[in-house]
């Protein structure tokens, strides 16, 4: 079943993307260039494919 996973991707990943973006903007780097908020944000939208995944496997496995 992939309906599950896909839509607890779709709540999860904005949430890692603006957390990684929010600790990468909280940081004292001195440089905030675009590529840099772009790798932070795609670091989140890739966290949360095994975060979905995991959940959705708990999630199925209560019923």
């Amino acid at each position: 079943m992939l309906k599950l996973p896909l839509v607890i991707y779709v709540l999860v990943a904005p949430v890692l993307m603006g957390v990684f973006l929010t600790a990468l903007l909280t940081m004292d780097l001195h440089r905030f260039d675009a590529t840099t908020m772009i790798t932070a944000v795609a670091a989140g939208a890739l966290v949360a494919i095994p975060v979905a995944w995991i959940v959705s496997r708990k999630i199925e496995g209560l019923r």
